[in-house]
Order: C-alpha cells, then sequence, then structure tokens
C-alpha cells in the first residue's frame, strides 16, 4: 500500500492556515490530519465542526479526522457534512465500536479506529475486518510535541501480521512524536500512513520538511 504523509493541524499556523495548507499539498502531501479534542476525552480543546467546514474549500487534500471526543456516534454524520473523508475515532471513547464502524461507512467515509497507548491492540482485532484504517498512538492523545515512545511499535508489527494473516487492506497509521529521525522505523513495522505535527507545521519550510518525509516513502515503493 502507497505510503501517505499526513501533517497535523494540531501543529499549524491557524492565522494562515490557507496559506500552510497549499504549501504542504503542493508539496506532494496527499492528507491532511485534523485533530478534534473536546475536553473531555482528552484535557484539551482543539477544533470542530466550523473550522473542519471552513477549510474544506481551501483544501483538496484527503482530510483524515482523528476524533478525540467522548460518543463520537453522536456526531459522526455532521463530520461528514463538514468534509471528513476518513473517520477515526478511539475504541476506548465508546461503548458500541462495531455500530460506530458501520455508522461512519453509511455516511460514505471511510471508518478508522485508534488505540491509546495503554490500551492493548488485542482490543481491535474482532474489528479489524470492517475497518478502512488503525491509528496507533505512540503519545497520550491530547498534547502535540511529545516524545515518540518507541515501545509502542510492536503493535504496528502485531497489525501488520494479522492484515497479512487475515488477507485484509486496512492502513496503519501512527500518530505522535514521528520525525525525520524516526520514521523508518515505523514504516519498516509495517505502517503506512504517517502523522507529523511539529515535524512539518512547526518548522520554518514547512514544504521542504513535508518532502523530506515523501523522499523517504519513496524507499518504501
Amino acid at each position: 500500500m502507497k505510503t501517505k504523509l499526513s501533517p497535523s493541524m494540531l501543529s499549524i499556523d491557524f492565522g494562515k492556515v490557507a496559506e500552510q495548507l497549499k504549501l504542504v499539498e503542493d508539496a506532494g502531501t496527499q492528507y491532511i490530519h485534523l485533530d478534534v479534542m473536546d475536553g473531555i476525552f482528552v484535557p484539551n480543546i482543539s477544533f470542530g465542526i466550523p473550522v473542519i467546514k471552513s477549510i474544506r474549500k481551501h483544501s483538496n487534500m484527503v482530510f483524515d479526522a482523528h476524533l478525540m471526543i467522548v460518543e463520537p456516534e453522536k456526531y459522526v454524520e455532521e463530520f461528514r457534512k463538514a468534509g471528513a473523508d476518513i473517520i477515526n475515532f478511539h475504541v476506548e471513547a465508546t461503548k458500541y465500536p462495531a455500530e460506530v464502524i458501520q455508522q461512519i461507512k453509511a455516511t460514505g467515509a471511510k471508518a478508522g479506529i485508534t488505540i491509546n497507548p495503554r490500551t492493548p491492540v488485542e482490543v481491535v482485532y474482532p474489528l479489524l475486518k470492517d475497518v478502512d484504517m488503525v491509528l496507533v498512538m505512540t503519545v497520550e492523545p491530547g498534547f502535540g510535541g511529545q516524545k515518540f515512545m518507541a515501545q509502542h511499535v510492536s503493535k504496528i508489527r502485531q497489525l501488520a501480521e494479522w492484515k497479512k494473516e487475515l488477507g485484509l487492506e486496512f492502513d496503519i497509521e501512527v500518530d505522535g512524536g514521528v520525525t525525520l529521525d524516526n520514521v523508518r522505523e515505523v514504516l519498516d513495522a509495517g505502517a503506512n500512513v504517517i502523522v507529523a505535527g511539529s515535524a512539518v507545521f512547526g518548522k520554518e519550510d514547512i514544504a521542504g520538511a513535508a518532502k523530506g518525509f515523501l523522499d523517504i516513502f519513496k524507499e518504501y515503493e
């Protein structure tokens, strides 16, 4: 599966959103990662449906929405209407993950599930046949700029093994502290969608930072 970069808007300059989105898109980036935080599931509050709707007209990239919110089933349709192409929710945030997956698919969006660092990867095994993406958090959710937790690379390897054994095609996404210095570690483990926040939007040369990741991805094609 083709490797994709999904720069996180958590690190974007919101006074220059359209400009910075264009920088990464022109550099060849296909996805943009939308970190939605509610201040309940995670301690911080970021942005929500109105912001996503307003920026949708400024980009043709795939909107990769990462819902760090409780009871995501209440908001799936609204995020889809706002422009989300992929809707990723935390298995820890709902009592009905299988139902939420089907709800997302019914909107026409791709469905993703996310696991926190403390959640065993085995929790998602029963859901793998129904999802388009599994997102592995390699930092605690809710804060940007954290250090990569390398011990969770084993979860990526396990997902890659299950994917092969079961003959499935879901994406394996990694979010948290990924930089040009450690991205090969997660790619070698089997990840193919890479979230990078401060490693892209936190750099003075945003386009150059994005290209740095994309150049490495070419080694895996």
